[in-house]
């Protein structure tokens, strides 16, 4: 059973504490039997499940409500659950939302009409086409190519690494259209999958399997509807979408932190060394409370970050980068230490630790890597 007592910190309503019981009740008994085999099907069946279960409502504002904002306490939470028993599953609901992000934040109201109420009942899976071969990190180096010609935009250049690649319905995607030069001539627009002129080049293939593809434009032709915001404007809504999102890849850290440490404590009481169980070893209670101090330092800077966007905040830029930074570090070590503790079953293929061990290392990458992350916490404390 997962420490839970991080709930009663102030950071938190009473909405947010009910939440994090009954998903943690719904997780424990509707995430059986998914085939990780095939894991395009296996994200379509995640997406159906956690649109039944009514947490795809989540990821989204609500398209009938004006007033209707993101939470991020919320979406950390779910994420932090959803993490403790199946990476997938957390990477199925945050794609949900990360995909669909630019148009709860940006979108017009036919844009969130067509989208967001499918996104929210699990009927259209959601992209966010942000990085590039030659720009990762470096947003403002994007080199997709948006060129007016009439009433549409045409589309030249390539997008990689782009989760849900190959199964999504649906992309909001970052090109240049050039009314300035560097982050200033960006724009954002949400391209259909079925849209000609677009395709699947390349699958692409990493320790954790997640769904990822790299996309190529050939001349593909959008409606000038199509456009998310100002002309202009898509840097300003990438930061802004990853100014909510990226708090919740902590999250997803701390999920897998604590999950290591729930099956840390589990072996220690269970397993004997020398005629004593292996807690009773000074070195090995050493380890479980540095694991347990970076869970509990992890937790207070990813709420602390939540807390802040959700009270109003116009940026947390440095305290969200501080809690990805520190929670995908840490939760690493963590993750470490209990492949340690685990001895051979730690790396034994398909070990829940051995599972850990190998979804950890892409959450201190994607979203801004773990350098970039002090770039940005430098930058953002000179400034101050």
């Amino acid at each position: 059973m997962a420490d839970t007592s991080f709930l009663d910190w102030p950071f938190f309503e009473d909405r947010h504490r009910e939440l994090a019981v009954k998903l943690d009740a719904w997780a424990a008994t509707s995430l059986d039997g998914i085939d990780h085999g095939d894991v395009d099907d296996a994200c379509r069946d995640l997406v159906r499940r956690l649109a039944d279960g009514g947490w795809l409502r989540h990821a989204t504002i609500d398209p009938q409500d004006t007033g209707s904002k993101l939470d991020v306490r919320s979406l950390c939470l779910i994420r932090e659950t959803l993490a403790r028993y199946d990476g997938l599953a957390d990477f199925a609901f945050a794609m949900q939302g990360l995909g669909s992000g630019a148009i709860s934040l940006f979108g017009t109201e036919a844009h969130r009409g067509e989208w967001l109420g499918k996104v929210r009942s699990g009927k259209a899976i959601a992209a966010f086409a942000l990085t590039e071969p030659q720009s990762g990190s470096d947003v403002a180096n994007i080199a997709l190519d948006a060129k007016g010609d009439g009433d549409s935009f045409i589309l030249n250049g390539e997008k990689t690494w782009i989760s849900n690649g190959g199964i999504a319905d649906f992309y909001c995607v970052f090109a240049r259209t050039g009314e300035a030069p560097g982050a200033k001539g960006l724009s954002a627009f949400v391209v259909a999958a079925d849209t000609p002129g677009l395709e699947i080049a390349e699958r692409l293939h990493t320790i954790a399997p997640h769904p990822l593809a790299r996309l190529k434009f050939a001349n593909c032709r959008i409606p000038k509807a199509a456009l998310i915001g100002n002309g202009g404007d898509g840097f300003k809504i990438a930061m802004s979408v990853l100014d909510v999102f990226r708090s919740t890849v902590a999250a997803a850290a701390l999920g897998f932190a604590r999950r290591a440490l729930d099956e840390t404590i589990k072996r220690v009481q269970e397993r004997e060394l020398f005629g004593a169980p292996l807690f009773d070893l000074q070195m090995v209670q050493g380890h479980v409370a540095d694991m347990a101090l970076d869970i509990d330092a992890s937790a207070l800077l990813v709420y602390r970050a939540a807390w802040l966007k959700d009270s109003g905040a116009p940026r947390v830029s440095r305290e969200a980068a501080m809690a990805k930074l520190y929670a995908t570090d840490h939760a690493q070590t963590v993750i470490d230490k209990a492949v340690q503790i685990h001895g051979g079953d730690g790396v034994r293929s398909g070990h829940i630790i051995e599972l850990l061990y190998r979804e950890i290392r892409a959450l201190r990458i994607y979203e801004g890597a773990s350098d970039v992350q002090k770039i940005i916490i430098a930058r953002q404390t000179l400034a101050q």
